[in-house]
């Protein structure tokens, strides 16, 4: 394959890209007489390296955990991505990789249209060491006043973030400044409850069940006591969702994604561009595979795509499926529902 004058790769476009046989998009609900699990979706708002082109917008993720939803990097134009692609406005947290413009500018117009919805609620902007400055010059540029508050808070790698049964883990990167990635992980869960096992131990249905569950001794009804540990399972992990934002490929990421759910992992050049990269901080589609095979996880997402393969993207899918094969290249407007590891979309 050869290059054109502006660096990108001649021939024509290849087809459409639809996510691997380990993905899928947010299709229906549930039937009434099922539980739905806790939903988690991942909706990539700009998958381009450096500068927009005519499909790709610069960096932006929407993470959405049932009702809330963070955001992880806000490039410019990020406001217009979210109405485009329908993840709403009711952000809680934005969280900022480093402070390369493509990652944070859009930040200025955002807060601002939350403004004018109406918004009264705080934000919080999180970011790497020595981001405050900049992140505060983009929330106050211009004359308008943001209606709420928005506090910046600097985190550095090896902080948690977080409240009840989930949080965010910052963990370090290299990309020639400073910067972190970030890692969405949910507490451990309650251990599968054996209903029949239950009814064989006499335990009357109803809140009795619920009470086993949740770790009490109830009394079966010829008054025997059953514990938990006669019904429950072990406890099963939580879901992990990681995002590195640009990096090299290193040991922290893949002590980071270490049998993640989903890991998105920079994929900026194809490895004929090895060099460039290397130079950049920056990683290959092969690099970027490497690691999700080091660190075991269960899919991966390429994203920050450079302009240079805009007509091409089955280029990069090809090269890292042949080293880990749950791979997609993401493009704007991509939703992927992450499902527990044992496969249930119903959670009992």
């Amino acid at each position: 394959m050869g290059r054109d004058a502006a660096g990108g790769h001649r021939g024509a476009p290849g087809p459409p890209l639809a996510p691997g046989p380990g993905f899928r998009t947010f299709i229906g609900t549930f039937p009434p007489h099922r539980h739905p699990a806790v939903m988690i979706r991942v909706t990539f708002l700009g998958t381009a390296a450096a500068r927009p082109t005519v499909g790709r917008n610069v960096s932006g993720l929407s993470v959405q955990r049932e009702g809330e939803i963070v955001l992880f990097d806000c490039g410019e134009g990020t406001q217009r991505q979210m109405m485009r692609y329908g993840t709403g406005f009711a952000v809680g947290a934005i969280f900022i990789t480093h402070i390369h413009a493509d990652h944070f500018l859009g930040l200025t117009g955002l807060l601002r249209t939350m403004g004018l919805q109406g918004r009264t609620e705080p934000m919080v902007v999180y970011g790497p060491p020595g981001s405050a400055r900049a992140l505060g010059q983009a929330v106050h540029l211009g004359v308008e006043r943001v209606p709420f508050p928005v506090d910046i808070r600097e985190v550095e790698a090896g902080t948690r973030v977080g409240k009840g049964d989930w949080f965010i883990d910052v963990f370090p990167v290299q990309h020639g400044i400073r910067a972190v990635g970030y890692a969405l992980q949910e507490a451990d869960r309650l251990g599968r409850f054996d209903v029949e096992r239950a009814r064989a131990l006499g335990v009357p249905e109803g809140p009795a069940f619920g009470r086993l569950h949740r770790g009490e001794t109830v009394e079966a009804a010829d008054g025997r006591l059953v514990g938990p540990d006669q019904v429950v399972g072990p406890a099963r992990p939580g879901r992990r969702v990681v995002y590195t934002g640009d990096t090299r490929p290193t040991a922290s990421v893949v002590d980071a994604a270490r049998g993640a759910d989903l890991l998105i992992h920079d994929a900026t050049f194809l490895a004929e561009d090895a060099e460039r990269a290397r130079e950049t901080g920056h990683s290959t589609t092969v690099e970027a595979a490497e690691v999700a095979r080091e660190a075991g996880v269960r899919r991966l997402a390429l994203t920050h795509v450079s302009a240079r393969y805009a007509e091409v993207p089955h280029l990069l899918e090809g090269e890292a499926r042949a080293v880990f094969a749950e791979t997609v290249v993401a493009y704007d407007g991509l939703t992927v529902e992450v499902p527990y590891a044992e496969g249930g979309e119903e959670e009992s």
